[in-house]
């Protein structure tokens, strides 16, 4: 009898997005790797108390295309 076995050990994008938005932020590994656990509600709350900043990021980013 043949099983096959598969295991999933990819990391998020929230997670990743995260990480990004934290270290362009504070310039902290540490404050980043903390954000990185948080994901997705570290990116809404960036999104509702740093408006203003993520328009910025945003529009550079545009601005790369």
């Amino acid at each position: 009898m043949e099983k096959n076995v598969t295991t999933n050990s990819s990391i998020g994008l929230g997670s990743v997005i995260a990480f990004i938005l934290s270290y362009c932020t504070w310039h902290s590994i540490g404050w980043a790797f903390l954000h990185f656990i948080f994901g997705w509600l570290y990116i809404l709350y960036f999104a509702i108390v740093y408006t203003e900043t993520l328009k910025e990021y945003l529009n550079h980013l545009i601005s790369l295309f």
